[in-house]
Parts: structure tokens; C-alpha cells; sequence
């Protein structure tokens, strides 16, 4: 009898670390452009205020596009969906890098949206089909993520200093191209292991569910527009602040990227409060921070400004462990994946708005230091959120539910 067709690299597997290195790719290739964008506005004419928002659409397909991407891994691949991934993000990177004009730099950055959206919904799922320490390597992969952010200023600014804007899309390009074949060498046939069914998550939300995913919704809207914000505009305010330091692109890119690199880190310290305190009051402790430090960013320049927005962005990474515990804690395993999709198109959907808005208000006569003063407004927001949130005793936590056994019925 033959056997069906089976499309190429389908129903595979792959290492963590290739995981892992994709999504610091992702998050890299897209913010490529934050760093990139005074440069190529000034080849076009235009000034930066006026090109960032010819990338917004790419930011809006990072997101709108996750759940189609979802929907293609369950009716192809995953192992699949993930090699398109690093060969497309490579291609549209190198072609926003010959990009003859704006609107094909436009069309281009969209692509890598397209592409982009890939991985979270397929990757991440890749991840966690095998359920050993999903905890650890989630947070593994979380970090290398974070360092793609950290990344994509310190490396775009090194090769605007010795180049121009084409060869910042262009190199990574060609960089994914060369991995994405290393990826797909690297699969291997899956061993076809499943979760053990010795026991099953009660399909009930936790008690004032409706109450806490508002709260979620909240603080998930307002954090996304503060960190999309925080980590395009942040590269180019080092650049205008911190002159008496350096006016080097390279230097403030250096800057930037420290901050982003060493704030990731506080998720750790984040995630080991909440096992310990109550997730509502590390929610309202994380705004209190974001408040604080985003308006003293907007108020100092040079050393005192790099140390306020290190600790801003200490508070803004802080926050993404934080609602993920909730939710964990809140919504039952059956019901996670639809949540958390939804989640994580609301995310960076409000994330992608930030681009337009903050072009409309700068050409408005706004100043980034009053941009930053917004964004500390906006994480009221999140403090509204954590006073909406319920408190909650851990014998109503469905995750501390799922992993009791089975109680048979009499």
C-alpha cells in the first residue's frame, strides 16, 4: 500500500536552542527599523517623525497574522511553518534592505510582519510539546527573546556606523537565510511522546474569572502600548538625550541595548516573588515602578536618565510573568491557548499603534521627554488593573487544581 504524501520537514522536532535562537532572530529583524529609520527617512526626505509611521503596518501584521499562522501549523506543520519562518523574515529583510523607495521599504517591513507572526503561536507550541520544566525553558526562551530587543539598537547602530541603513536589514538577511537551513538540518522525526493523561484540569474557571481576565485585559493593553513604545522610541531618545556622553550611534545603541539586556533579567526575580506573594500586589508594586521611573526618564538627561530608564524597563519586563501567572492561575489548561492567542494579539496590536501615534503627536509639536510623560500615564492603567483584580486563596487556583489527582466520583 502506498503511503501518503508527507510535505517536507513535517511533523518534526528540534532542539530547544534552535527554538530559542529563532525568537531572538524575531524580535531582532523587527526592530531593525526602530534603530535604522532616522537614517533611511533623511535618504527618502523625510523626517523621522513622518517615516516610522510607514512601519506600522508591519507591526500591526506581527500581530493580526499570529492566529492565521496558528491556523496553518495545525493544518500543515509546525516543524514546517517554523523553516518558512527564518527563510521569509531572511528574504523580507534583505529586500526592505534594496528597497528603491518608501513604500517598498513599507511593503517590505510588512512582510517581516507577515513572517514574524509566525513564531510565537508555532514556536512556542514546538516548545512545550515535550512537558519537561515548561516553566524553565519557557523562561529560557523568553530571554533570548529579550535579547533580540536588547540586540537589534546595539547591532544596527554598530552597522550604521560603518555602513548605511540598506546593510542593517541586509546582513541579518542573509544571516537568517544561513540559519534557516541550519534549523532545517537540524529536525529530527518527533518521538511521538504525549502528555501523560494519568489525570485531567477541571474545565472550570477559577471563581470571579470574568473580573480578573477584565483586569488582564487592561493591564495586557495599556503594557503593550508602554513596551512598544519603550523599545522603538528608546534607541533615538538616548540619541538626542545623552549628548554630553556621546553622540555616537553606536555608543547610544550600545546604551540602549544594555538596558534592554539587563531589565529582561528581572523577569527571574519577578517570577520568584509571585511564587511567594500575592500576583495582585506584585502587579500594583510593577506599576508603581512604571509610573515612577518612565516620568523620571522623561525628566533627566545623560548617567541619571540611563539609570531611570534602566529601571523603567526593569518594571515593564517585570509585568510579563506577572499577567502570565494570572492567567495560569485563573483560566483552565483546555482554555489557555485561546486566551493566551488572544492575549497576544490584543499585545502587540496595541503595540503596533504606538508608531502612528507617537509620529501624529511628534509632528503635533510633541517632545519625546513628552511622549515618555504619556507613557507613565498610561501605566496608571496597569495600577487600575491590579486594584480591579481579585484576590484570590489558593484553594480557588485551577493551576493548583490540575495538578491534584483526580478526586473519582462515589
Amino acid at each position: 500500500m502506498q503511503k501518503p504524501y508527507r510535505l517536507p520537514f513535517s511533523g518534526k522536532t528540534v532542539p530547544d536552542i534552535y527554538l530559542n535562537i529563532g525568537h531572538f532572530l524575531d524580535h531582532f529583524i523587527m526592530l531593525i527599523f526602530a534603530k535604522a529609520a532616522y537614517d533611511a527617512g533623511r535618504e527618502f526626505d523625510l523626517s523621522y517623525e513622518e517615516i516610522i509611521a510607514y512601519g506600522a503596518f508591519g507591526f500591526v501584521l506581527f500581530g493580526g497574522m499570529a492566529p492565521v499562522a496558528a491556523q496553518l501549523a495545525d493544518k500543515f506543520s509546525r516543524s514546517l511553518l517554523m523553516v518558512i519562518f527564518h527563510f521569509g523574515i531572511g528574504l523580507a529583510a534583505i529586500v526592505a534592505g534594496c528597497a528603491q523607495s518608501v513604500w517598498q521599504l513599507a511593503v517590505a517591513i510588512a512582510l517581516i510582519g507577515v513572517f514574524a507572526a509566525i513564531y510565537h503561536p508555532v514556536g512556542i507550541a514546538m516548545l512545550i510539546k515535550s512537558n519537561h520544566k515548561i516553566g524553565f525553558r519557557l523562561g529560557v526562551n523568553g530571554v533570548f527573546g529579550n535579547m533580540g530587543v536588547a540586540a537589534a539598537p546595539l547591532i544596527t547602530g554598530m552597522l550604521l556606523a560603518h555602513g548605511d541603513w540598506q546593510l542593517c536589514f541586509i546582513f541579518p538577511g542573509i544571516f537568517c537565510l544561513a540559519y534557516g537551513v541550519v534549523f532545517a538540518f537540524a529536525l529530527e522525526e518527533s518521538d511521538g511522546t504525549v502528555a501523560s493523561k494519568k489525570s485531567r484540569p477541571s474545565d472550570a474557571f477559577a471563581p470571579q474569572w470574568r473580573r480578573a481576565l477584565a483586569a488582564l485585559a487592561l493591564s495586557t493593553a495599556s503594557g503593550g502600548f508602554i513596551f512598544g513604545a519603550m523599545t522603538f522610541i528608546v534607541p533615538r531618545y538616548f540619541e538626542i538625550s545623552m549628548t554630553n556622553l556621546s553622540t555616537s550611534v553606536a555608543m547610544t545603541g550600545l546604551l540602549a541595548a544594555i538596558v534592554f539586556a539587563v531589565a529582561s533579567f528581572s523577569q527571574i526575580g519577578v517570577g520568584w516573588l509571585i511564587d511567594r506573594f500575592s500576583p495582585k500586589t506584585i502587579l500594583f508594586c510593577v506599576a508603581c515602578g512604571q509610573v515612577v521611573f518612565i516620568f523620571l526618564a522623561a525628566t533627566y538627561t545623560d548617567l541619571a536618565l540611563f539609570a531611570a530608564m534602566l529601571f523603567a524597563m526593569c518594571f515593564v519586563f517585570g509585568q510579563i510573568p506577572t499577567t502570565d501567572t494570572i492567567l495560569s492561575r485563573y483560566v483552565p489548561d483546555n482554555w489557555r491557548t485561546k486566551v493566551l492567542s488572544i492575549k497576544f494579539l490584543l499585545n502587540l496590536s496595541i503595540g503596533a499603534s504606538v508608531l502612528p501615534i507617537c509620529g501624529i503627536l511628534m509632528q503635533a509639536g510633541f517632545t519625546m521627554a513628552h511622549l515618555f510623560s504619556l507613557m507613565s500615564a498610561v501605566a496608571t492603567l496597569v495600577m487600575l488593573a491590579a486594584i480591579i483584580l481579585p484576590h484570590q486563596t489558593s484553594s480557588d487556583r485551577v493551576d493548583i487544581a490540575a495538578n491534584k489527582s483526580p478526586v473519582l466520583p462515589k
